[in-house]
């Protein structure tokens, strides 16, 4: 038994999906289309012999009312005809009453039984002839019993005409169902087979942009259908799955070439007080240590450049969120840290009584970054003495500067990588701050926007998540 279940096993790996699914839709119909045919030829022939019982019970009736005073005996009949009169004869209990002239049906152990009050019974016997017979036993008084028989002909031909059309019937039933489970293996396979052709495709082709064709629903549209079946729905998974994985790669090509374009400004920079340095007996004091200071500054920016990016490509998510923060001290701290950074701005912080003990889930040196890019970048477009204010309350915080504010047609793009607005290419900075601060607000719930703040300047506001 187990040899030949390990046997089976090794078919069904052996074996393609579709191959399997047609082989069990066809053998489920199969031997449903046989049971049906079994079942139907068992009822047909009960039906024909319950009929022809029938007809023995009324015969063995009319005998016993025809023929009460008769001795033990052949009575009627030689059982020449296939229907009445039946052939009959009286069976006494004693063999020693039997009569000299020999039975015409046959007598046994169970006919003297029924003769001495037993239950009655029908048995089927060949006739003289080789014709089939069927026969009914019943008492015929005290100590006697009356045997009837018909010939079974009919009854015997309707059996076999039944069994060869129902044969027929279930040979043609188990070829449909061979036909129908080709077909169901086809049809319910097909968005599996597209998925699988699309994902060999993109493997070869590295493209993420194909898409599985989906049946249309009522709507007309591909896929909008609320009664889509769950192949359909695994397609339309994996399609939106392409989506996300489409726009992931654009999102990396694009980081990559913006990345290699802002590294080759200041690498070409550091290469060439570089090469500067080298020639440092041909140079002055004066320039050397300005060439020194150059390079210093290039490699501080090529440095936060680097790990700003770094930064950016690991889009971490907080969890498992390990700890409640406390925004009013991290933003005391971070306002603490942009007074030392930017000196000549002056910084506000102001805490809403009522967001004097908020805090919310997170990794607070994440939050601090996204509190320290937003004062950054204020502090660089505010004019000399002109205060960065930075407002707590309980739904949200917001960092204000009094600067040229955003134009109309960069505050789309404002938190876009490298993105750097026509006021803002002469300043430092590599245009990954606002977009690093989205990105971590994004990963704690948040969400930050930008717009034009009233009377002049810029104003971000960070809405909270709501617990």
């Amino acid at each position: 038994m187990s040899a030949r279940r390990g046997l089976g096993a090794r078919w069904r790996r052996r074996r393609p999906l579709r191959t399997r699914l047609a082989v069990a839709a066809a053998a489920a119909v199969a031997l449903v289309a046989i049971g049906v045919c079994a079942a139907a030829f068992f009822v047909i022939r009960f039906k024909l012999y319950q009929q022809l019982d029938q007809n023995l019970a009324q015969s063995a009736t009319l005998t016993v009312q025809q023929h009460r005073d008769e001795d033990p005996g052949v009575m009627t009949g030689e059982c020449r005809f296939l229907g009445a009169p039946a052939c009959s004869q009286i069976v006494p209990a004693d063999s020693a009453d039997d009569p000299a002239k020999p039975y015409l049906l046959p007598v046994s152990g169970a006919t003297r039984e029924v003769a001495a009050r037993r239950a009655p019974y029908y048995a089927s016997f060949t006739l003289p002839g080789g014709r089939p017979g069927r026969m009914y036993t019943t008492t015929f008084g005290d100590g006697e019993a009356v045997q009837v028989a018909l010939r079974a002909d009919i009854a015997e031909r309707g059996v076999r005409q039944a069994a060869t059309l129902l044969a027929a019937v279930g040979g043609a039933g188990v070829l449909l169902s061979a036909v129908g489970g080709y077909w169901v293996s086809r049809t319910g396979l097909a968005p599996i087979t597209r998925l699988t052709a699309t994902a060999e495709r993109i493997a070869a082709t590295r493209d993420a942009r194909h898409r599985i064709e989906l049946p249309p629903g009522p709507s007309g549209r591909a896929g909008h259908d609320g009664r889509q079946d769950e192949v359909t729905r695994l397609a339309a998974t994996f399609n939106t799955m392409l989506a996300e994985l489409e726009e992931s790669v654009a999102a990396r090509r694009r980081l990559v070439a913006d990345a290699s374009h802002e590294l080759r400004t200041p690498l070409t920079a550091l290469r060439t007080n570089a090469e500067l340095l080298a020639k440092a007996d041909r140079l002055t004091a004066a320039q050397r240590e300005r060439a020194a200071g150059a390079l210093g500054r290039q490699l501080r920016e090529v440095t936060g450049l680097v790990n700003d990016l770094i930064e950016l490509a690991r889009e971490e998510e907080p969890q498992p969120l390990l700890e409640e923060v406390r925004l009013a001290p991290l933003a005391a701290h971070a306002v603490d840290a942009a007074r030392g950074h930017w000196p000549a701005v002056p910084f506000t912080l102001q805490i809403a009584p009522e967001a004097a003990d908020l805090s919310v889930p997170g990794v607070p040196a994440r939050l601090s970054r996204l509190l320290t890019n937003l004062l950054d970048n204020a502090a660089k477009f505010s004019p000399p003495g002109a205060p960065v204010e930075l407002w707590l309350t309980a739904t949200e915080l917001t960092v204000r500067d009094h600067g040229p504010g955003i134009a109309e047609e960069d505050l789309p793009h404002v938190f876009d990588r490298f993105y750097r607005a026509e006021k803002a290419r002469a300043l430092p900075g590599s245009g990954l701050g606002l977009a690093m601060a989205r990105q971590i607000a994004h990963a704690h719930g948040a969400e930050l926007t930008a717009e034009r703040a009233p009377g002049g300047g810029a104003l971000f506001r960070l809405a909270l998540p709501t617990s």
